[in-house]
């Protein structure tokens, strides 16, 4: 395989049948019913037209890793509704800003970086074992994805800041949780779209700059978190205006809590599902539950260039779908693919390159890889000793937005 462009001799990727895109239009289901019926009847690399532009569906690990790891000069990211909530942060900047946002930011969340964040996310994963320690004491009901919502933000927010997650800010956060649960549905115009969200909009804003007033009054802190270094880089790259730090801080709100929360939600639902699994190892766990439900369900790129991939021929101005939901569910590659099995993790065995990316690949792969997962197995190790939890009417089915979350509240009390 090259990125460099080839003669239009090569054969084009297989394209599944227009009939079965106009079903899918009639059935008005969702994206992903497409998605798979193009993979089951064409294969890991797979074209549909669902407008003037093609698309490419990319399931298959070895075209997976030439899209993500390979070429993503060739397969870039565009701008996307999601920027109106986290602006130019390290999310949807692109180019030499990308790159120089990015390398700061690294730092924070690998090796060394990430020590420092040891002795928060145990103080938020007590927390919350607390509170459902009282929870196993009056046998109440409580939601448990509100419970994993609050977790990993009261985690994401004592590492951005140092400080833990206050009643008030918990409250006027949820307008990040209203913002990306309306973007599906969004007017197509910009403006409109903004202006629809624009409370929420303005409610995030306030809670940004109070944070960052907080942190420049306390930039001497012990302890200080994220947001003190994005502070102490504005000092001497001006591109660090009071606006792109933020836009980085929201950006870390919305990457950071919602997929752990989802995620950790979902471990419960399969819990419950296969009680069994209950004494499996905790990473073992995230990992099968992060194979089932991947934080970003569809990676979408945008060709820039003619390029070949598996030797077929991907031309310039074609919109590439990475989805990692179902390369995560092709029976070639995971055996009996809808089983929840821990153990595929804790047995020896070789993936190729591109068959587990719960967290993306390559250079844009999630940069908090290494805290989502010492924080759910932090709170997994608190929690599963509390005993099995009753759910009470749990929702079967999924939405599909930003993430893949269940499709209703997971209710539950202890046994």
């Amino acid at each position: 395989m090259t990125s460099t462009s080839q003669p239009r001799s090569l054969p084009a990727v297989p394209e599944l049948a227009s009939e079965a895109v106009e079903q899918w239009r009639t059935e008005e289901a969702e994206l992903v019913d497409l998605l798979a019926r193009a993979r089951r009847s064409v294969g890991g690399l797979a074209a549909f037209r669902l407008g003037p532009v093609p698309t490419v569906l990319v399931t298959d690990p070895a075209a997976v890793q030439h899209v993500l790891a390979r070429h993503p000069d060739t397969y870039v990211k565009r701008s996307h509704r999601a920027r109106m909530l986290v602006g130019d942060g390290v999310l949807s900047a692109t180019g030499d800003a990308w790159k120089r946002q990015r390398r700061l930011l690294q730092s924070q969340f690998t090796g060394t970086g990430m020590r420092r964040y040891e002795q928060r996310i145990a103080a938020a994963a007590r927390r919350t074992a607390s509170r459902w320690e009282g929870y196993r004491r009056t046998g109440e009901t409580f939601d448990v994805g509100e419970e994993m919502r609050r977790f990993a933000l009261d985690t994401v927010w004592r590492a951005l800041t140092g400080l833990p997650l206050d009643d008030h800010t918990d409250a006027e956060l949820r307008s990040v949780e209203r913002v990306v649960a309306a973007m599906p549905t969004l007017p197509g115009s910009v403006d409109e779209a903004r202006r629809t969200v624009e409370a929420d909009l303005a409610r995030i804003d306030a809670v940004a700059q109070a944070a960052i007033s907080t942190a420049r009054s306390s930039s001497t802190a012990s302890e200080p978190g994220v947001l003190h270094v994005l502070l102490d880089a504005s000092a001497q790259h001006p591109e660090y205006t009071d606006r792109l730090i933020r836009d980085e801080l929201v950006t870390l709100l919305v990457a950071g809590h919602e997929t752990t929360a989802t995620t950790l939600t979902w471990l419960h639902l399969l819990l419950d599902r296969d009680p069994a699994t209950r004494n499996a190892d905790p990473a073992a766990l995230v990992s099968e539950t992060l194979r089932l439900y991947p934080p970003a369900w569809l990676l979408p790129r945008h060709a820039v260039r003619d390029d070949t991939v598996e030797g077929h021929h991907i031309a310039a101005g074609t919109d590439v779908l990475v989805c990692p939901f179902l390369t995560h569910r092709d029976p070639d590659l995971w055996p009996d693919p809808e089983h929840f099995d821990p153990s595929r993790f804790t047995t020896p065995g070789r993936l190729p390159v591109g068959a587990y990316l719960p967290f993306g690949l390559g250079a844009r792969a999630c940069l908090g890889t290494q805290f989502a997962l010492r924080e759910t197995t932090a709170l997994l190790e608190l929690l599963l000793p509390l005993g099995p939890l009753t759910l009470h009417s749990p929702p079967q089915g999924c939405a599909y937005s930003i993430t893949v979350r269940p499709d209703g509240p997971v209710l539950a009390s202890f046994r």
